[in-house]
């Protein structure tokens, strides 16, 4: 009797029939439609297909769509946040398999390299932030995650989705970026300036640490009033350009501990480093597109430090049993809902906040 050899299929799957998909894709500058696109395939035996439940859209996405971003090139899909359901994986992978549901990440990671050694997940060799920019985005009905063990997260048995697409990209990012970077401790004043989603992302998770003030800055009432809900001890409307004036006189001259910029336009940050008190940190979370000065003629014997990162998300597990353990409520961000085939409306919703008092949008299969 002959043995008969058994052969690994290069990939497991879900039974589907799927070749083409919808997706959301970037045509250049200020041109995105919604069309047919063909579904991703396996390319590597790490790699793992996700059908997308829910999406959002990130003021990153905003910037590409500026034309900020030139490593986002015409063709590619757009969207970096989302949950889904596992369609198929590559033979390498082991922490999932098809029909599970997960939280992808906005930073993919090998967990190999030296950067991803070190934590810096944002900076892998051959991942970072690549989804929706470099490789096509969660914007679709489907998405490639490369290194899916490393670059998904199993969603908890009754966890909302809803609230955890805010733990791709914007909770993470708020809390490293600005929080952590910016060095926020118990009975510390912190001024985070700008009010949009990602500010706000920062004033839920800066109260972890305690600080006695929280200042929001921005200029829009709406966003400032949500702040206040949100608990921020003071709230600074900057359209008269006084907000320095103003921050001055809240702290007795002295200024802030941590001045978190998150908006990413140069007026923002120089306020920032106006209202900065000696010693303190300006954490920089904004994507700027132009240069912005630094006046060091003012801020050389000040005994700051100034921060920079892009989000490493290597605090989603943290905050996944934070958010399990109802400690935080992230879905206070989301504002309005979509389904995929009114993601052109989303993105006009999102993109016109001062009308719309938009904050985080969800956009649904």
């Amino acid at each position: 009797m002959t043995a008969t050899a058994v052969v690994e299929p290069a990939h497991r799957a879900l039974a589907t029939k799927h070749t083409t998909m919808k997706a959301l894709v970037y045509h250049g500058p200020g041109k995105k439609a919604w069309e047919d696109h063909p579904k991703p395939q396996i390319a590597a035996p790490t790699d793992a297909i996700v059908k997308v439940t829910r999406t959002t859209i990130c003021g990153t996405d905003l910037h590409i769509l500026k034309g900020d971003l030139p490593s986002c090139v015409p063709g590619r899909i757009l969207g970096h946040e989302g949950v889904g359901v596992i369609d198929s994986v590559g033979a390498a992978v082991t922490a999932f398999k098809p029909g599970d549901r997960v939280l992808i990440s906005c930073v993919s990671a090998c967990g190999k390299c030296e950067y991803c050694r070190k934590g810096m997940f944002s900076h892998c060799t051959t991942g970072g932030w690549i989804l929706g920019n470099t490789i096509d985005g969660t914007q679709a009905e489907f998405v490639r995650i490369p290194h899916a063990d490393t670059s998904l997260y199993p969603i908890p048995e009754r966890a909302d989705e809803e609230a955890l697409v805010m733990l791709s990209d914007i909770l993470p990012t708020g809390f490293e970026c600005g929080v952590l970077n910016g060095k926020v401790q118990p009975g510390a004043t912190v001024a985070i300036v700008g009010s949009g989603p990602i500010g706000l992302a920062a004033l839920l998770t800066a109260q972890f640490y305690s600080p006695a003030e929280i200042i929001m800055i921005d200029l829009d009432d709406n966003r400032l009033d949500v702040a206040k809900r949100f608990g921020a001890t003071a709230i600074v409307n900057s359209t008269d350009g006084k907000a320095f004036e103003a921050v001055m006189k809240m702290t007795g001259d002295r200024g802030v501990d941590t001045a978190i910029e998150a908006v990413g336009v140069p007026a923002t940050f120089q306020l920032c480093e106006q209202i900065i008190a000696p010693g303190g940190v300006i954490a920089n979370i904004g994507v700027h597109g132009v240069g912005v000065e630094l006046h060091l003629e003012k801020l050389w014997d000040r005994n700051i430090s100034i921060t920079t990162r892009l989000v490493d998300t290597a605090s989603t597990p943290m905050l996944l049993k934070i958010l399990g353990a109802h400690k935080i409520d992230p879905k206070r961000l989301i504002t309005h809902r979509f389904k995929f085939h009114q993601i052109l409306d989303a993105y006009e919703t999102f993109g016109d906040a001062a009308k719309t008092k938009a904050l985080k949008v969800i956009i649904e299969a």
